[in-house]
């Protein structure tokens, strides 16, 4: 029988520290997901998964179990995540104050989606929808980028995104329909004549 977060919780909190791997292997991969959706990079989003993970395990006495613990873990990812897509962004202002890149250089902070083995009916346009669709997405602030992904992607509902986000239902509707009018604005055309 699976045992429940609040049980692995109170084990951990009693000082056994296999509770919290059992934590630690159900929600990995989710994070993983988040955070490379956010990062568009795969050594960014294992930093935020185990940074999410040493925060909530150095934080796991405040957890008071409102919110589901998997809740309470997204809201640490996202708002680490945002913190650090802030930073990057801070520093790549002060290096490159006219967003002027070094010849050469790429962005590797590009949001990429998670690569899926294409049909062989897929492979000539899969590497031009990526393209559009990372480009569309680097147009979305990091909160849309957040709440669109937990709502479309993780299938997270209003109030759990919310929580994450710690924004109000309003606020959260509003930033997934800001996110998905900006997609379907930058999409549109390149749909049109794909279609």
């Amino acid at each position: 029988m699976k045992e429940s977060d609040g049980a692995a919780i109170q084990r951990v909190l009693a000082g056994d520290g296999d509770g919290f791997q059992v934590l630690v292997e159900r929600y990995s991969h989710a994070l993983f997901r988040l955070a490379y959706r956010m990062t568009g990079n795969e050594a960014d989003a294992e930093d935020v998964v185990q940074e999410t993970f040493l925060r909530a395990y150095r934080s796991l006495a405040n957890y008071d179990g409102r919110a589901a613990f998997s809740t309470w873990l997204y809201r640490i990812a996202s708002n680490y995540t945002l913190d650090r897509i802030a930073a990057t962004k801070r520093r790549a202002e002060i290096l490159h104050p006219l967003d002027q890149k070094p010849e050469g250089e790429e962005d590797g902070r590009a949001w990429q989606p998670v690569a899926q083995a294409p049909g062989p009916d897929r492979l000539l346009l899969s590497g031009e929808i990526q393209v559009r669709l990372a480009a569309a997405m680097e147009e979305l602030t990091p909160q849309e980028r957040t709440a669109f992904t937990l709502r479309h992607f993780e299938d997270l509902s209003i109030e759990e995104i919310g929580a994450a986000l710690q924004l109000g239902s309003n606020a959260t509707r509003n930033s997934i329909f800001r996110a998905v009018q900006k997609l379907r604005r930058n999409l549109a055309g390149w749909a049109g004549v794909a279609s």
